[in-house]
């Protein structure tokens, strides 16, 4: 979700962006299984690990990416982690302020509830426990534990340059947390994502070349993500599941992802996606409303299904491809794009 440039210190520095596209390309099937096929879909537990591996990847990109870029010692750091949270929770306040005048405008559903509810605020900010199935209470939910976590990780920046295990010592906290609420039959969903971006940046501060070497065993990856797969057929994904299935499929995408030699057309695309995989996100999610209320109309056949799903790829590739021609050719909207997502 971190759509800073990532520096090219590594020949496999442009898998890690392809890894981040393909998450948004498997986030357009979700979204679109959500608004073409209904929330009760009886498979999404094969698509339970995209959500958690979007806040995996941005704390790996916090130890891999910003630790390379600035000394731990350097103050600019936490600034930098601390107000790039900020900033995507301004982002999520605003798509969501948005939402609530645009939806009843064009009947593309029902709203959850108030914000202004002091319940739905607390399932919002704190637990993070919204309900399966139902009108979605909001939009864009992966951004508030994305910016707990950006903002936790530049608190802890100050600790880290006297203790070089302070991340995984938080981690360690963390899981132990979860385990507690646990015990006593509660659940905090954000606080489990929180774990997990977390664990990503313990995983971060490996350095690419073992992560690299890690990845050159594709018959292990295969055989334990069968087992995975297996697994989460018979048990269902609980939060163990999860921590397990994030890094595996991760590490699948990022097994095919270009190395030293030329992605190509399409790894190229991908990897554009994964530039700008939070813009990607947003503008899915809009394009996908719009379609939704064009479409509602007409019978949900399979053509139509068909149609939908490769107009909102085609659509929000083409959206992504703009923007970066965009900020090529003016100052101006290079400007006001790093202001509102760098």
């Amino acid at each position: 979700m971190l759509t800073t440039e990532s520096p090219a210190k590594t020949g496999r520095i442009a898998a890690l962006d392809f890894t981040k596209g393909t998450l948004v390309l498997v986030m357009v099937l979700y979204h679109w299984i959500n608004y073409f096929i209904g929330p009760l879909w009886g498979y999404y537990r094969y698509l339970r690990f995209l959500t958690p591996s979007f806040i995996f990847v941005t704390g790996f990109m916090i130890s891999n990416v910003y630790l390379s870029k600035y000394d731990a010692a350097d103050a600019r750091l936490p600034k930098r982690l601390f107000t790039r949270g900020i900033k995507l929770m301004a982002v999520f306040l605003v798509l969501n302020a948005a939402r609530t005048l645009i939806v009843p405008a064009l009947h593309t559903g029902a709203l959850g509830g108030s914000l202004l509810d002091p319940r739905n605020i607390f399932t919002v900010f704190v637990t993070g426990n919204f309900p399966i199935a139902g009108a979605k209470l909001i939009s864009f939910s992966i951004l508030v534990p994305i910016s707990y976590l950006l903002m936790l990780s530049g608190v802890l920046m100050l600790p880290f340059r006297y203790y070089r295990y302070t991340f995984h010592a938080v981690c360690l906290l963390l899981f132990l947390s979860i385990l507690m609420l646990g015990l006593i039959g509660a659940e905090c969903q954000n606080l489990e994502l929180i774990a997990i971006g977390m664990l990503g940046v313990v995983v971060g501060s490996v350095p690419i070349a073992k992560i690299n070497k890690f990845v050159r065993h594709p018959y292990a990856i295969a055989f334990a993500y069968l087992g995975y797969i297996i697994a989460i057929t018979i048990w269902n994904v609980p939060f163990p599941m999860q921590v397990i299935g994030v890094p595996l499929s991760l590490a699948a995408i990022y097994l095919i992802g270009p190395n030293d030699a030329e992605p190509g057309a399409i790894g190229n695309v991908v990897i554009l996606l994964g530039k700008y995989s939070l813009f990607g996100y947003i503008a899915q999610i809009g394009i996908l409303q719009i379609l939704s209320v064009g479409l509602h109309s007409y019978n949900n056949g399979v053509a139509l299904q068909t149609f939908s799903f490769v107009a909102v790829i085609v659509l929000t590739i083409g959206s992504v491809e703009s923007v970066d021609r965009a900020r090529a050719k003016a100052k101006s909207i290079d400007r006001l794009y790093k202001i509102v997502f760098a």
